[in-house]
């Protein structure tokens, strides 16, 4: 059904002080509002009608229809069937279409002669009919004796009788398609009644060729005049043919078997070139896994080899280092006790100068005071040189310590940065998990149910083929919840896999990872998907104490299972919970069959040559109690972040030593500071007094002495300087040697390490193609033995039935001694001897009079073959009619076919309004029509009949399906008489919600609706009118009609 239009011709809608249900219905009722650009009906569309006389009413009318929907309202007895009997009346319907009456006589009132009618029909627009004869309207006089002689006048516009013939009246029906006789068109308050279930689902046709039908008869009858000999004969001789069929059969039997027998003895060559060339393979694969074995362990050992040189070395060069800030130490003292003695030579220099100058000048006893003064400063300048002395030792102890602390702190932090990325790395677990409370596919990654939630969105949008599968660890569980870390560590990043049906599939899920994974991405495995699982018993593993990874995990869809047998091979896996048992199951002697690893309960890995040890400690995704993970990931965690904590106490220690060493060194840079600026006041004191002083020669001596005791010791102190420096060089080169080495022997370490990480990846793809080669070599053998098994068993079928045939043959023999070439099947030799014994059965008890037959059969013939010839005459005539009916017939079932999808629909749409629902059957070729309508509140085996329903639910059904025959037929008005009349409130709303609905979505086309209710609540406008008939006076003789304002 269209859609109502929402334009409006005014901004507000009419508003009425009603009660709810009217305001529910005014806003409905709106939407009838036309938009400025709405059309009406052009033709047909009846614009007027006028009564007299007519049934119990003196006059009514004239009155006019609006264009759309007009509602013709009153009470009983007021007019509003006489309306509309009229309307059929007038238009050429005959009474019983009515259902008021048998005869037109009838509609004539009483005591009256004649009763009138006018109808005025629009005649607008391209489609008008004679607009040059009639103009924009045609008006039809009908007037009805009293004697029923109905009598018609046609008139033009301007009202000008143009024609009185019914003839006119038809072709101008005809032209505006009006069948007053249709209840599509009009249904009356009687025929709605029982519009539903008046009518029979099938009308049957029978045709019967009699004349063939006796011909062949007679014929029949004839024929059995034959000689009773010549049948028996006949009947021998099948039997004959019969005996010889059997065996032929038998032949022909064989023929299939001895083929397939031929052909599946070639294709046993072919089965065993493919085992041969898969063993090849294997072979060859074996020997290349050997070999990246053995570069492995050598790789191992020179590792091994390797590791003591390098603790070594590192231990060397850490000797050196120290070596090396000891001599610094030691170069730095040296260096700065020669600059002093440098500064004390120069110093005495001058002033042993400055006394030989001054000696003249000074008197005896200035100059025993002043020596009295210098010995005093003299004794205060050597405690000072001995604090400075003091002083340097402690310099070079503090600068040792704070450059060790610094080494241990640098040290410390890179452990801290570590422990830092383990506890973020736990965290991240722990919310993981606590997430995963509520959503378990959050322990696969935090973007995991995004990137599920996008899969589903492309999925229900039909972008994939297949939808994926994954991750592969959310589709599966663990039977022992203990073997959780065993099985993550077997399937790895598996874990996280998804699996895709084709490459189209991988190409666009690739896409929607790449929104959510920036860096690392889930593998995406490309398998076709298959509903029949792998049968895995002769390959797998059948141990009596220990299961395998596919026997511990419950595994509903087949395609992942066949995945990780595919990928990982888990049907060849042990797990074994204990390291004593792994290693005495793998490798003392030889490991189970068809085992090639197994696993422990901590997830080391054990092969029949090798062991690696697992760095996991917890399971992440299989893990079955939830709550105890989280409690061991927190504990895990908590003692992480004291074990955080109390390194970085110790780091804060380590800083509070270096920050006091520092400040100790400080101090003592200042202390000799000062001690060296208080020995150079002193030296300047002793100066200034030895310049005052002018000494005698003996007093020069100690003086020339001290002079030159600091000149032997500064060159004491250079050589000693020369050669800290050299040693202090040495050191250096000897530390640098040492690191160089212990750099070459990392580098060989690493180097010696990433030639070991290709070769683990080699072995590793190295197992895989042979566990898959081995997959393939074993999947031919079985295809062969089975091949080899049917070969047997034809050929024992084959033998059975040449036995059969041998038995055949001599059984034919018996009967036909000769063979005979036989073209027809046993069945229907079978079938014809049974019926020529029947025959001959009936022909010898029963022999009717010959002559009679004869002549019966002869006129029969006759007549056959002059019907035949006629028939043949009006062949080619019938051709061409066949090829012109089968155009139109194809035609007519499109648009048939089109029209009952149609109706079917808008029945459908319209129960549903309601609640309801219903079934509408066309059987074309039966002509029925079938209808069956469910209420919601009733079961639907009581309402098979339609009869079963309620006056208001047939009501409405009545309703629903004239609004679907409305949709799908074409008439310029339709009118329904007390369409409600048995409904309640909310079918009544219903009902004409969706009649407004259908008439505001037609708007070219007229509905006239009779009804006793008020239709108070529905507004008027330019496309509803309501005609409100007062109630009847039986004392009046003419009934007012009007219109409501």
């Amino acid at each position: 059904m269209s859609k109502r239009k929402s334009d409006r011709s005014d901004g507000t809608p009419h508003k009425r002080a009603k009660s709810s249900h009217a305001g529910e219905q005014e806003e409905d009722v709106a939407n009838l509002r036309p938009a400025s650009h709405s059309v009406s009906g052009e033709v047909g569309i009846i614009e007027k009608i006028s009564l007299k006389n007519f049934m119990c009413h003196a006059l009514l009318g004239p009155f006019a229809f609006g264009d759309n929907v007009n509602f013709v309202v009153g009470n009983n007895g007021s007019g509003k069937s006489a309306v509309l009997t009229a309307l059929i009346v007038a238009l050429g319907g005959k009474a019983q279409a009515t259902n008021r009456g048998s005869s037109l006589k009838g509609f004539v009132k009483e005591g009256e002669s004649s009763a009138d009618v006018s109808i005025a029909l629009r005649n607008r627009g391209e489609d008008a009919f004679k607009p040059e004869v009639y103009g924009q309207t045609i008006t039809v006089d009908v007037r009805i004796s009293s004697e029923g002689l109905r009598t018609y006048k046609l008139k033009s516009r301007n009202g000008q009788i143009v024609s009185t013939k019914k003839e006119e009246l038809v072709a101008i029906l005809d032209h505006f398609n009006i069948q007053v006789d249709n209840p599509v068109s009009i249904l009356t308050q009687e025929m709605s009644k029982h519009f539903l279930h008046s009518k029979s689902e099938e009308d049957k046709y029978k045709s019967l060729d009699e004349l063939k039908r006796k011909y062949q008869e007679k014929e029949e009858r004839y024929k059995s005049l034959s000689s009773i000999d010549t049948m028996n004969k006949k009947l021998e001789d099948l039997q004959h043919h019969m005996a010889w069929a059997l065996v032929t059969e038998l032949e022909n039997e064989m023929k299939p078997v001895k083929d397939n027998i031929e052909n599946d003895e070639k294709f046993t060559v072919k089965f065993d070139q493919k085992i041969e060339e898969w063993k090849a393979k294997v072979e060859e694969i074996e020997l290349r896994y050997k070999q990246n074995q053995e570069r492995l362990d050598q790789v191992s050992v020179q590792v091994d080899q390797l590791q003591p040189q390098c603790a070594q070395i590192k231990s060397q060069v850490q000797e050196r280092r120290n070596d090396v800030k000891k001599a610094e130490a030691f170069v730095h003292r040296l260096k700065t006790n020669l600059r002093d003695l440098e500064k004390d030579k120069e110093q005495l220099t001058k002033r042993i100068d400055e006394l030989k100058f001054s000696i003249s000048q000074a008197t005896a006893a200035d100059s025993q005071k002043r020596m009295e003064k210098l010995r005093q400063l003299q004794g205060q300048l050597d405690a000072k040189t001995f604090t400075d002395s003091t002083l340097g030792q402690q310099i070079d102890q503090f600068q040792t310590a704070v450059a060790t602390s610094k080494d241990e702190l640098d040290k410390m932090r890179r452990e801290e940065q570590d422990i830092q990325h383990s506890v973020s790395s736990k965290e991240r677990n722990l919310r993981a998990m606590e997430n995963s409370r509520n959503s378990h596919i959050r322990r696969f990654g935090e973007n995991m149910p995004a990137l599920l939630a996008a899969v589903d969105d492309a999925h229900h949008r039909r972008q994939f083929r297949r939808k994926p599968l994954g991750p592969l660890g959310f589709c599966i569980c663990l039977k022992d919840p203990e073997l959780a870390v065993a099985v993550e560590s077997c399937l790895k990043s598996l874990m996280l896999a998804f699996c895709c049906d084709n490459h189209r599939d991988e190409a666009l899920l690739q896409s929607l990872m790449s929104r959510y994974f920036k860096d690392k991405r889930p593998q995406i495995i490309v398998s076709e998907f298959t509903d029949k699982r792998y049968n895995v018993e002769e390959r797998a593993v059948h141990h009596p104490e220990f299961p395998t990874v596919l026997q511990v995990l419950e595994i509903d869809d087949p395609v992942v299972s066949n995945c990780l047998i595919d990928m990982r091979g888990i049907e060849t896996i042990l797990l074994i919970k204990g390291k004593k048992e792994a290693r005495r199951v793998m490798q003392s002697g030889h490991p189970p069959q068809n085992c090639r690893e197994a696993f422990t309960k901590e997830g080391d890995q054990v092969y029949a040559n090798r062991y690696y040890s697992s760095d996991v400690q917890r399971a992440l995704y299989l893990s079955g109690d939830l709550e105890e993970e989280i409690r061991h990931l927190r504990v895990a965690l908590e003692n992480q972040q004291a074990h955080m904590h109390r390194y970085k106490q110790h780091i804060q220690e380590v800083e509070a030593d270096i920050r006091n060493n520092s400040a100790l060194l400080k101090t003592a840079y200042d202390n000799r500071k000062n001690v060296k600026d208080c020995c150079r006041r002193l030296l300047l004191e002793i100066s200034e007094l030895q310049n005052v002083e002018e000494p005698q020669s003996e007093d020069l001596r100690p003086l020339e002495d001290d002079l030159n005791e600091i000149s032997e010791k500064l060159q004491d102190s250079k050589k000693d300087f020369e050669k800290a420096n050299q040693d202090m060089a040495q050191q250096k080169r000897a530390l640098e040697e040492a690191e160089k080495a212990y750099r070459q022997k990392m580098e060989i370490i690493t180097n010696i390490a990433e030639e070991a990480e290709p070769i683990k990846e080699e072995l590793s793809k190295n197992d895989q193609e042979l566990e898959k080669c081995k997959h393939h070599r074993k999947h031919f053998e079985d295809k062969r033995k089975v091949h080899l098994s049917k070969i047997q068993e034809l050929k024992h079928s084959l033998q059975q039935k040449e036995k059969e045939v041998k038995s055949a043959i001599v059984k034919a023999t018996q009967i036909c001694p000769e063979r005979l070439e036989v073209k027809r099947t046993a069945k229907s030799l079978d079938s014809e001897i049974s019926r020529l014994k029947g025959k001959i059965s009936a022909h010898q008890e029963q022999q009717g009079d010959r002559d009679v037959i004869i002549r019966e059969y002869q006129e029969a013939a006759q007549n056959y073959s002059t019907i035949s010839r006629q028939v043949k005459c009006l062949k080619r005539f019938n051709e061409l009619l066949y090829d012109i009916m089968c155009k139109r017939h194809a035609a007519y079932s499109v648009l048939r076919r089109y029209l009952s999808v149609r109706c079917k629909y808008y029945f459908n749409a319209t129960l549903s309004q309601r609640g309801y629902k219903g079934r509408m059957t066309f059987d074309h070729g039966r002509e029925a029509l079938s209808i069956s309508v469910q209420p919601g509140e009733k079961e639907e085996a009581v309402l098979n009949d339609m009869r079963s329903l309620s006056g208001g639910e047939r009501s409405f059904s009545t309703v629903c399906f004239v609004l679907s025959l409305w949709a799908i037929s074409d008439a310029p008005f339709r009118c329904l008489d007390e369409f409600d009349v048995f409904m309640d409130m909310v079918n009544r709303r219903l009902s004409m919600d969706m009649m407004l609905k259908l008439a505001s979505s037609q708007r070219y086309r007229q509905f006239i609706f009779l009804t006793p209710q008020s239709m108070s609540s529905i507004p008027e406008n330019n496309l509803i009118r309501i005609l409100r008939l007062n109630d009847p006076d039986r004392t009046q003789t003419t009934l007012s009609f009007g219109q409501t304002q």
